[in-house]
C-alpha cells in the first residue's frame, strides 16, 4: 500500500490558506486589491472584532457574472492572467489565483456581485470551503465580499491570534496604504459600526493630515524624477520630524506596495548624518519602471519584489532622493525643536484671542537658506556698525557654504584655541568684548548666542565644532592634505588587545588624518605626530578615546570606515560644554560652521543652530 497520499482538495485549501492568510490584515489587503482590480472608484470597508468576527469590503467596481462569481472561489482561478508569459508585464495586484479559495476555506465566506449590464445579481455562500446557499439578488453594480469567523476551522490558527488592538493596527495600517496610494478612490471604513474616515475628496495632503496629524503635509518634501529608466514621485519627511519607527514608510512599485531592504536602506542613506542614531525617514513614493523589469511572483503575500537591474534602481533611488533632502533648509525654528509647552495667560484676557500653543510646527518652505541665514548673521552686523573680527572687507564668497575651508589661507579653527579655564573669563577679554559687541555671547559656557536681522539664532557650540572637524577630516583624508604636527616628546600608549585589533584596521587612515604612529609590538604604539587639531598633553587618551568610539559606531551604525573615523575624531576632539570663549573664537567658529557643506547638523544628526525668529517670539509673548 503507497505511503504517499493525494491530499483532499479541502485539505490542501487549507493548508494553502496558512502562506496567503495569515491574520485579518492579510484578507483585507486581498480584497482591497480584487476591488482596485475590478476598477472600482468606492470602496467600503467594514470590521468587526478587529477582523476576526468580520472583515467585509464593497465595491462598485466591473462585478462578475454567476459563472465567475462560482470560479473565483476555485483554486488557482484568475481573471488577471491566462498564461505563464503575463507574469512578465503584470498590470494587476492580484494574479495567483489563491486568495479567495484559501480565504473561504477558513471562514463563513459570502459574495454578493452584479455587473452594469445585468439585471440581477448573484448571492454564494460558502462554509469552510464547501459551497452553500446559492441565489438570486437585487444588489448595487460591483461586488462585496463578507468574511466572517475567519479561523473558525482552524482553531490553532486562531489561537496564535494576537490582541484586538494589535490586529487592528495591522488591518488600518493596510488600508491606510492603500488608502494613501489610490487618491482617485473615494474609501471609507467602518469599525464595529463606528465610521473611521470617510473620504470625498481626492487630495493626498487632506488623507496625510488626517492619517499623519495636522499640518503633517506641510512638513514633507516632494520628490520628482522621470526619465527613460524610470519615474519616481512622493514625498519625504525633513529630518527634523523623523522618528524611531519604520512603519512610516510606503514604498510602491507600479502602485503596489513593496517590502524591499534595498530601497530602505537607500532611503536611510540618503540622510546620512541628517538623522539621528536609530531614525527612520517618513516617505511616500512611488517608483514606476517596465513591469518586464521586476519579478513580482516572489511570495505568496506579494509584498517582495525583484529587480532586473537592481544596482541602477538603488543608484538612481538614493542619488534622487539625496538630492531632494539635502536641497532643503534643516535650520528649525523654535517649534521644530520640540517645545510642547502652552502659554500660560494672565488672568481676565480671552485665551481665544491669545492662545498660542508651542505645538509641533515644521519650517515654512520659505525659511532661509543655509547662504541667507548666514547672511543675516553677518548683514546684522554690519548694518549695526559692529566689528566683524577683521572679516568685513574679505570677499564673501570666501564664507560660502560648501566651500572647502580647509584650502583657505587663513589660521585652521583648532580645538586648542578653545579650551580654557571654564571658572575665569580669558585673561577679562570675553567680558570687555561682549561689552563692544552686544550681538553675540556665550550662554552657560554651552551655546552661542547670536542676534540676526530676523530674530535669534543659538548655536550648541560642541556639535557645531564637531561638524566642522568632521567635514575636515572628510577632506583630508579624500584629498591627502598634509595635516600631521611632530611631536617634541613621541607618547608611548598601551592598548588592549581589542583596541590594537581596531588599530590595525584603520591605522592606514589615521595616517591619512594627520597621525604619525608606529608599532612597537606587545600592544605598545608609539605616537610620534598628530593632526593640528589634537590638543597638545591629550594625544594619547584622544587616540583611545577615538578607537573606542570607532567600534561603538560600528556595532550600531553601518556606515563606511572613514566616515566612522571622521566622526570619531571629530566627537572626541570638539571643544566641549563648560568651555568659555572669546569673542574673536566665537566668531571664527560660526565662519567656520557656515562654511561647511551642512552646517545644520553635526555627524550624529543632532541639530547645530536653532533659529527664533521676531514673530514666533512675539507669539510666545501673546503680541500676535
Amino acid at each position: 500500500m503507497p505511503s504517499i497520499n493525494r491530499l483532499p482538495e479541502i485539505v490542501a485549501n487549507k493548508i494553502s490558506a496558512g502562506e496567503v492568510v495569515q491574520r485579518p490584515a492579510s484578507v483585507v489587503k486581498e480584497l482591497l486589491e480584487n476591488a482596485i482590480d475590478a476598477g472600482a472608484t468606492r470602496i467600503t470597508v467594514s470590521v468587526k472584532d478587529a477582523g476576526k468576527e468580520l472583515v467585509q469590503v464593497i465595491d462598485n467596481g466591473t462585478g462578475m457574472d454567476e459563472e465567475d462569481a462560482e470560479r473565483c472561489v476555485e483554486r488557482f482561478a484568475t481573471s488577471k492572467i491566462s498564461s505563464a508569459e503575463e507574469l512578465e508585464s503584470l498590470q494587476t495586484l492580484g494574479f495567483r489565483g489563491e486568495a479567495l479559495a484559501s480565504i473561504s476555506a477558513v471562514s463563513h465566506f459570502e459574495i454578493k456581485t452584479r455587473r452594469e449590464s445585468d439585471n440581477v445579481g448573484i448571492h454564494l455562500l460558502y462554509e469552510g470551503g464547501k459551497p452553500g446557499e446559492k441565489a438570486g439578488a437585487a444588489c448595487d453594480a460591483g461586488t462585496l465580499v463578507s468574511v466572517r469567523n475567519l479561523f473558525y476551522n482552524v482553531p490553532a490558527r486562531r489561537k496564535f491570534l494576537k490582541t484586538n488592538a494589535t490586529e487592528f493596527k495591522h488591518v488600518y495600517d493596510i488600508i491606510k496604504a492603500q488608502v494613501l496610494a489610490y487618491p482617485e478612490i473615494r474609501w471609507q471604513m467602518f469599525n464595529d459600526d463606528q465610521e473611521l474616515f470617510n473620504f470625498r475628496s481626492t487630495d493626498i495632503h487632506e488623507r496625510l493630515n488626517f492619517f499623519f496629524g495636522n499640518e503633517f503635509s506641510e512638513s514633507l518634501i516632494e520628490v520628482q524624477e522621470e526619465n527613460e529608466f524610470l519615474s519616481l514621485h512622493g514625498y519625504v519627511g525633513k529630518p527634523s520630524m523623523q522618528k524611531r519607527r519604520k512603519n512610516e514608510q510606503f514604498i510602491y512599485v507600479n502602485r503596489r506596495l513593496i517590502q524591499n531592504r534595498m530601497l530602505s536602506q537607500a532611503l536611510q542613506q540618503a540622510y546620512g548624518e541628517l538623522l539621528m542614531e536609530r531614525q527612520s525617514p517618513f516617505a511616500l513614493l512611488f517608483l514606476n519602471l517596465d513591469a518586464q523589469q521586476i519579478d513580482v511572483n516572489v511570495h505568496p503575500s506579494k509584498l517582495e519584489v525583484r529587480f532586473e537591474d537592481e544596482r541602477s534602481v538603488r543608484t538612481m533611488f538614493y542619488t534622487v532622493i539625496k538630492r531632494a533632502v539635502r536641497s532643503q533648509n534643516f535650520s528649525p525654528d523654535v517649534r521644530g525643536a520640540g517645545f510642547r509647552e502652552e502659554i500660560q495667560f494672565l488672568p481676565g484676557r480671552s485665551a481665544e484671542s491669545t492662545e498660542a500653543r508651542l505645538g509641533y510646527k515644521e519650517i515654512s518652505s520659505g525659511a532661509p537658506t543655509t547662504g541667507e541665514l548666514y547672511r543675516e548673521y553677518r548683514q546684522d552686523k554690519l548694518d549695526e556698525g559692529i566689528s566683524t573680527g577683521g572679516f568685513v572687507g574679505e570677499q564673501e564668497e570666501m564664507f560660502t557654504p560648501g566651500k572647502e575651508f580647509f584650502l583657505e589661507p587663513r589660521r585652521e579653527l583648532r580645538r586648542s584655541d578653545f579650551v580654557q579655564d571654564s571658572t575665569k573669563p580669558a585673561d577679562g577679554e570675553l567680558q570687555e568684548e561682549q561689552e563692544t559687541d552686544p550681538k553675540i555671547w556665550q550662554l552657560h559656557n554651552k551655546y552661542i548666542v547670536c542676534q540676526i536681522k530676523t530674530g535669534l539664532m543659538v548655536i550648541d557650540q560642541h556639535v557645531a565644532h564637531e561638524r566642522v572637524l568632521y567635514e575636515r577630516a572628510v577632506d583630508i583624508m579624500n584629498n591627502n592634505v598634509p595635516n600631521s604636527q611632530q611631536l617634541l616628546f613621541p607618547q608611548k600608549v598601551e592598548m588592549k588587545p581589542w583596541e590594537i585589533e581596531i588599530y590595525e584596521e584603520i591605522c592606514d587612515d589615521l595616517g591619512r588624518l594627520g597621525f604619525n604612529l608606529s608599532s612597537l609590538g606587545a600592544g605598545t604604539v608609539m605616537i610620534e605626530g598628530v593632526p593640528q587639531d589634537v590638543r597638545s598633553g591629550s594625544e594619547s587618551y584622544i587616540l583611545q578615546d577615538m578607537i573606542q568610539e570607532y567600534r561603538q559606531n560600528a556595532e550600531k551604525l553601518k556606515i563606511d570606515k572613514r566616515e566612522n573615523l571622521a566622526k570619531s575624531y571629530s566627537c572626541r576632539n570638539a571643544i566641549m560644554s563648560g568651555h568659555k570663549l572669546g569673542l574673536e573664537d566665537m566668531r571664527s567658529l560660526i565662519d567656520r560652521l557656515f562654511a561647511t557643506k551642512m552646517p545644520y547638523v553635526c555627524p550624529h544628526g543632532r541639530p547645530v543652530i536653532i533659529r527664533i525668529s521676531l514673530g514666533e517670539l512675539d507669539r510666545m509673548f501673546g503680541r500676535k
